[in-house]
């Protein structure tokens, strides 16, 4: 763990260089005890709402129904917030979500508590993360070069797209990791991040627009009502496929697929190119110890992380699959494991 977790703090603050409302604990002070319930809620974040991953969901589903005897329901959103404030306030009681919209559920409620996180390719926690992307166009990635390297200088001026605020690959890495280097010109040494979330004449972008979702982000870019777009791998790999390149590296060239669903269904063919990669921490489910018994933890903890699950083509896509699904094998070794609370201290870290 301390590997990735050096990775990532190091990575986070240096990777742009190379190419790359309630107090806390409020909520949990508020809080019931436990009370035995028939319900599982879990709340999907908009990237996971669509419904082209019902079916993924819908396992997933069976199997908490399985394990802990309780009838599962879906609650789907349209923006991050809806998701945060649903775990934080026991409306939801489970959450897929990324590292910062845990952070923020934590700091709402602190009986919010991570139940598991995909492992990496190695099938540890030594290489769990998924990379956060700065993305143009194909076709004008040349503009975003200096020396043959890539280079983000150039995006100052241009109409940039975000996720969400909330969103840590969609929003909180990739604008840490640009005022990260923005900040050591003299021009820009007093840049802050709230200095990115406005666009106009005389603002850091021209434009700054928040797609909603990292699908949202994406769509902005190749529609052209942005330039340049922060998205992560994880989000569009059931839409998009290599065209060329390296994955995850800048420089790679993705294409979005033959029979990609909405919002990509009008947008077949079209390419982006990479021009900054960082590693971030792989998203967790996350849950709430205040509506969900302990008994019913130990339970998902057991099911998310047997063979049962790892071995469901269902919930974890075989590496040649061509289905379209939540997670997938690339090596074979992948699967959930847990974590605690700590493990995301390096994302945090990213807020001070």
């Amino acid at each position: 763990m301390k590997k990735v977790l050096a990775l990532v703090i190091s990575l986070t603050l240096t990777a742009v260089i190379a190419g790359c409302a309630s107090k806390a604990g409020d909520a949990e002070q508020a809080a019931a005890p436990v009370k035995t319930k028939d319900t599982i809620t879990i709340a999907w974040y908009p990237n996971e709402s669509g419904a082209d991953l019902k079916d993924a969901r819908d396992e997933l589903g069976k199997v908490i129904e399985k394990a802990t005897g309780k009838k599962v329901e879906h609650k789907t959103t349209t923006d991050y917030i809806i998701a945060i404030e649903a775990i934080a306030s026991g409306s939801a009681d489970i959450a897929y979500m990324g590292p910062q919209g845990y952070i923020e559920a934590n700091a709402k409620n602190k009986k919010v508590q991570p139940l598991v996180v995909p492992s990496g390719e190695s099938g540890t926690l030594d290489d769990a993360v998924y990379y956060s992307w700065l993305n143009v166009r194909k076709g004008e990635e040349e503009a975003y070069k200096s020396g043959g390297s890539f280079s983000i200088d150039n995006i100052v001026g241009k109409k940039f797209s975000f996720v969400s605020n909330s969103s840590t690959s969609g929003f909180k890495v990739p604008s840490t990791g640009i005022v990260s280097y923005f900040s050591k010109k003299d021009k820009y040494k007093n840049l802050t991040v709230d200095d990115l979330v406005q666009g106009g004449k005389d603002k850091f972008f021209n434009e700054v627009l928040f797609g909603g979702s990292h699908q949202g982000a994406a769509v902005n870019l190749l529609t052209g009502k942005a330039d340049v777009a922060a998205f992560c791998d994880t989000c569009v790999s059931n839409y998009v496929e290599l065209s060329s390149g390296t994955a995850n590296k800048p420089g790679a060239v993705y294409k979005v697929k033959q029979g990609a669903a909405e919002p990509f269904n009008t947008l077949i063919g079209k390419e982006f190119s990479l021009i900054s990669v960082t590693p971030v921490l792989n998203s967790p489910f996350a849950i709430n110890t205040n509506t969900v018994s302990a008994d019913d933890v130990k339970k998902l903890k057991d099911v998310f992380t047997s063979d049962a699950v790892t071995n469901n083509p269902k919930i974890i896509l075989p590496k040649d699959s061509k289905d379209t699904g939540l997670f997938k094998q690339k090596t074979g070794k992948e699967k959930f494991l847990t974590v605690d609370d700590a493990w995301f201290n390096p994302v945090r870290e990213l807020s001070k």
